[in-house]
């Protein structure tokens, strides 16, 4: 019985043959999506395409980019959203 973790059928299962003629079930890890840009939806190219686990284990400053709304937003949207705001200050 697997453990129960590996229940699920959402983890793919490949058939490997031991070296004493048995087979075992090797499970293999979910593709993690790549983190994308909540206005576009374009990718962020400078945050890891890594599991929650391994993005623990990296520095801070690997994990997200050091700006305001740093992992959500790409450069572009960010750079409207200012702007934006900016003539909605200006207008009164």
């Amino acid at each position: 019985m697997p453990r129960p973790a590996k229940r699920t059928r959402s983890r793919k299962r490949v058939f490997k043959a031991l070296p004493g003629g048995r087979t075992s079930i090797h499970y293999k890890r979910e593709v993690t999506a790549q983190s994308s840009c909540s206005l576009c939806g374009r990718p962020l190219t400078v945050i890891p395409n890594l599991s929650p686990s391994e993005i623990r284990k990296l520095n801070r400053t690997k994990r997200r980019i050091s700006r305001i709304y740093g992992g959500q937003l790409c450069h572009n949207c960010l750079k409207t959203a200012l702007k934006q705001a900016a003539r909605i200050l200006n207008a009164f």
